[in-house]
């Protein structure tokens, strides 16, 4: 197909018809028989639970993909779980080895951390912090989601300048009632579980019921 040229010519480049695969071709991907660097660069998180007395501490290394160029990226290779306590060591050594053996295969790895999640602990799970953790496993997976998000692999949540308002109208407001029902200025007690994100910060206000901390309301 013919194209009409009408801007000045200051200059041209012979372009290969293969020159763009070639140059795809040349680019590492993650696959399982990359070979493991001297050095990786990771990060260390701590674990502690009201189920164990020493914290556990997993540590996520990455590889540097293509470092210098334009695809370069960093994925995670391998991952370490230590802890004083040898209570769990046979099958958190278990569960390292198949989490690092998902990250070398390549691919969408995110998919690990839902399987994490819906791991439950027939004992009843724990609260932390207000929120609700199924099972040591499934906080394993809270860090390898975080882990996930810092280098990129998932996506950060936008924030909902909307939403944050109108919770701050929300808690404001219930601190105004408890100030007038006890004088304590403190949150309500009695908050019910939010089934989305598993915080205990479920309230009734104006005849719905709302979650505090991410805005689920049966109302909506």
């Amino acid at each position: 197909m013919a194209m009409k040229i009408d801007a000045e010519i200051i200059g041209y480049k012979v372009v290969r018809e293969d020159s763009k695969s070639v140059a795809e071709d040349n680019v590492i991907q993650m696959h399982e028989n990359l070979q493991r660097p001297e050095m990786l660069q990771g990060s260390t998180y701590k674990i502690k639970t009201p189920l164990t007395e020493h914290a556990l501490y997993v540590t996520v290394n990455d590889i540097v993909l293509n470092p210098g160029t334009e695809h370069e990226k960093r994925r995670p290779f391998e991952v370490f779980i230590n802890s004083k306590s040898m209570e769990h060591f046979q099958w958190i050594v278990a569960l390292t080895r198949i989490i690092s053996a998902v990250f070398r295969k390549g691919g969408d790895v995110t998919f690990m951390v839902e399987e994490l999640h819906s791991v439950f602990d027939p004992a009843g799970g724990y609260f932390k912090k207000g929120k609700y953790t199924p099972s040591l496993v499934a906080e394993i997976g809270d860090v390898i989601e975080r882990h996930l998000r810092m280098i990129g692999m998932i996506a950060a949540e936008e924030v909902d300048e909307h939403r944050d308002k109108y919770l701050a109208e929300k808690r404001a407001q219930l601190r105004s009632l408890s100030e007038k029902t006890d004088g304590a200025g403190a949150l309500a007690r009695g908050e019910q579980l939010c089934q989305k994100c598993l915080t205990k910060a479920v309230v009734k206000l104006d005849g719905c019921a709302t979650c505090l901390c991410c805005g689920d309301s049966k109302c909506a």
